[in-house]
């Protein structure tokens, strides 16, 4: 009698067993995918209200598991041009927060961070020395990498809507510009891909401007807008892409650089190649 207790558990064992094994096997499972905080180039200070970045200096994003390795190495996506598009998306923890309603510069401070989650801060890429045009592997440490200051000049006001104040210098025309979004790549990139395919000529630079102005001298009809562009002094063009570049938040990717074939020592721009998520080593 008693080797049988021994043998067969009483019911109020079985029911202690039950209530307790379940509870144990799912605590050793319970895999949490770490985050990280993402500072912002933007400061949330050029998102419109309604967004869930206006006023946010950072993103949170989670690490880079297997799951988003089998995205960069999905054939359809990769076809299309759109798995670091779809990497993003994966790694960004607010759902509510669109890729393409980024500001390219925030758009770039997460791809950097992502890379760094993924597989590490070392990141070895073929650079062209800009006196010997030799081209050589150089090593960059992407935790270098920082959001670059911006500071309103003097020659561009800051508007409520987040836009900005030019007057051009050889019309004397006063335009606002805005920051581009991923939806303006992306439109500046289907109007250059309809172009091709309708063997049209190339006109990126007017299609680039025409998005960028929203208003010239106090008008915002796109007619207008167009029209002028059309027109538009070559000086007025140098000088608003020249001021639009100093003032759109993004990342510095520059890197001092000295070459192993001239003696070539200055600061280049850290190249992004295809070999940035898809290291081979």
């Amino acid at each position: 009698m008693r080797n049988e207790s021994r043998v067969n558990p009483t019911s109020e064992e079985l029911s202690n067993l039950n209530s307790t094994t379940p509870a144990t096997t799912t605590s050793n499972f319970n895999f949490v995918t770490p985050t990280e905080m993402v500072p912002l180039p933007s400061k949330g200070r050029y998102y419109p209200e309604n967004h869930p970045l206006h006023g946010k200096d950072a993103i949170e994003i989670k690490y880079m598991t297997a799951k988003e390795e089998d995205i960069l190495l999905n054939q359809s996506y990769l076809s299309r041009g759109v798995a670091i598009d779809k990497l993003l998306e994966s790694v960004i923890v607010d759902k509510s927060i669109g890729l393409k309603d980024l500001l390219i510069g925030d758009k770039n401070a997460i791809v950097i961070a992502t890379r760094i989650t993924g597989y590490g801060s070392e990141y070895p890429a073929q650079v062209v020395c800009p006196q010997c045009f030799q081209e050589q592997l150089k090593e960059f440490n992407l935790e270098n990498i920082s959001p670059r200051s911006i500071e309103v000049s003097e020659f561009a006001e800051l508007t409520d809507n987040g836009t900005f104040k030019i007057t051009l210098p050889k019309s004397k025309r006063v335009v606002e510009i805005r920051l581009f979004t991923g939806h303006d790549e992306h439109a500046i990139s289907d109007i250059a891909e309809k172009r091709r395919k309708n063997k049209l000529p190339e006109n990126n630079l007017l299609t680039t401007l025409a998005r960028m102005i929203v208003v010239v001298d106090g008008t915002a009809e796109r007619s207008v807008i167009e029209t002028f562009v059309y027109s538009m002094p070559a000086l007025d063009s140098r000088y608003l892409r020249k001021t639009y570049e100093s003032l759109m938040p993004n990342v510095d990717m520059t890197f001092g650089f000295k070459c192993d074939h001239c003696a070539c020592d200055e600061e280049v721009q850290m190249p992004l190649t295809a070999e940035f998520f898809w290291d081979n080593r």
